[in-house]
């Protein structure tokens, strides 16, 4: 069965096109908004060829393909494009903040993770690389280099807002447009003037003498600029309702736009930038009461918060730890609960005896190292629950460990075994450590217990 065909079945399987509301994906899922989920067979699909996995969670089908899901979702529009659309669907009812907050992270962050990944990962290696002398901060080849990595996340809001449109179906041009008002050169200037604190700066600028649009730097920021989109998308709905059809065309856009942008510098943008700093002091403060503590929990609730597919709900707090800091400690801990993902596969495939399975396990084992944890965990470990759990109190520890002696990370970057030259520098000896022990603890301790089970069911 080729991959069109297995994608058709998908499709069939999940109640047909009229049953599917909205459909994006993650970096290994395709997430599915449905109409009906009881109209879904998932053990069918779980038997296709290339799908690694199916689950409804949090009123979400997702179903789990791996390295190769941007391929099968541009195959799966072709297709659903191409089906001659059926009666219109019933409206589902009403999501949970839960759902709708997982739908809005999952789908904004899932497309541009790509981008941001890659930045990071030459992010951390020019990291490396000064830090082991192999060229001087200062060359002209680090600024090129660093050019090329910091540009997606100096200009973060410009991808963020055409993600937000796509979720929130508004104009991705006009969502463009008031990331760029948060980024305008004098509000950047501005803001550096402010906190530096050079003569003449100003903590705000005053429209018609009456409204202050307070003066942030905006590049980098995340929260800010969703909350934007999501005005926006209300915004240019409800001026095209109330606009003659003959003003349509120049109007409409000119009125959001203006009304937007304008909610965006006075409202929006300055609540998101102290709701990200809140959020950013919360977990500041979760580590200032016992950081070992706060990397036993963090490092606990990992793999089963990629299990779940919430895993993205940190994304927006570690890259406002980055734009507010200059530094996380949680993208170290989820580094450590990839590393006890991928120790405890590797048990698993030592102590398989079947060839197939060998080779399964061996491939979902490296792709864990690699960062790409869903292959080791819905085709492996939720096998092996006993392994999960291996898995789990190895993250936990492993996190523990490197919360207690403060290791951080200055930029983001894929959570893989080829991050370590990114903590190059105070914490490097200290995030080794952690990368052992998350290994070593996950595949004694799967040895251990799935071996322990083995021998039972053996007698």
């Amino acid at each position: 069965m080729g991959t069109q065909e297995a994608i058709n079945n998908i499709i069939r399987l999940v109640g047909g096109q009229g049953n599917i509301n909205k459909v994006w994906h993650c970096m290994t899922r395709l997430r599915f908004d449905l109409i009906d989920d009881d109209k879904v067979d998932q053990n069918e699909i779980k038997k296709l060829p290339g799908v690694l996995g199916a689950q409804l969670q949090s009123d979400q089908f997702q179903v789990i393909i791996g390295p190769k899901v941007n391929s099968w979702y541009e195959q799966m529009l072709n297709a659903l494009e191409s089906k001659t659309a059926s009666e219109p669907a019933a409206t589902k009812g009403r999501k949970s903040l839960i759902s709708l907050f997982m739908d809005t992270v999952s789908g904004v962050f899932g497309p541009i993770v790509p981008a941001i990944a890659g930045a990071g990962m030459i992010k951390g290696l020019l990291a490396g690389l000064i830090a082991l002398n192999v060229v001087s901060a200062k060359s002209d080849t680090v600024i090129v280099i660093d050019l090329i990595a910091s540009g997606v996340f100096y200009f973060l809001p410009f991808f963020l807002a055409v993600s937000a449109a796509k979720i929130f179906k508004t104009n991705e041009y006009l969502a463009a447009a008031v990331a760029a008002c948060l980024m305008y050169p004098s509000l950047i200037e501005a803001a550096k003037a402010l906190a530096t604190h050079q003569d003449g700066a100003v903590s705000a600028f005053w429209l018609l003498n009456t409204i202050p649009v307070s003066v942030f730097n905006y590049s980098a920021s995340v929260i800010p600029v969703i909350f934007s989109i999501l005005a926006l998308s209300y915004i240019h709905r409800w001026v095209d309702s109330i606009m003659p059809d003959v003003l349509k065309t120049v109007f409409t856009p000119t009125l959001t736009l203006f009304i937007a942008a304008l909610a965006a510098l006075v409202v929006i943008g300055p609540v998101g930038i102290w709701l990200g700093k809140g959020l950013a002091l919360f977990i500041e403060g979760l580590f200032s009461v016992s950081a070992s503590f706060a990397g036993l929990i963090v490092g606990a609730i990992r793999p089963v918060a990629i299990l779940t597919g919430m895993h993205h709900a940190m994304t927006p707090i570690a890259l406002q730890n980055f734009s507010d800091r200059g530094y996380d400690m949680l993208m170290p801990m989820m580094f450590m609960a990839n590393m006890a993902i991928a120790g405890a596969t590797f048990a698993i495939w030592r102590l398989s005896k079947d060839r197939q399975e060998k080779t399964v396990t061996l491939s979902a084992a490296i792709s864990a190292l690699l960062g790409i944890t869903e292959p080791a965990l819905f085709g492996v470990l939720t096998r092996y629950k006993t392994a999960f759990i291996a898995a789990t109190v190895a993250s936990s520890l492993a996190s523990a460990f490197i919360a207690f002696f403060g290791v951080r990370l200055y930029g983001y970057i894929l959570s893989s075994i080829f991050s370590l030259p990114a903590y190059i520098g105070p914490y490097f000896m200290f995030a080794l450590a952690g990368v052992a022990m998350a290994l070593v603890f996950s595949f004694t301790l799967t040895t251990l217990l799935v071996g322990k089970e083995q021998a039972k069911q053996a007698r």
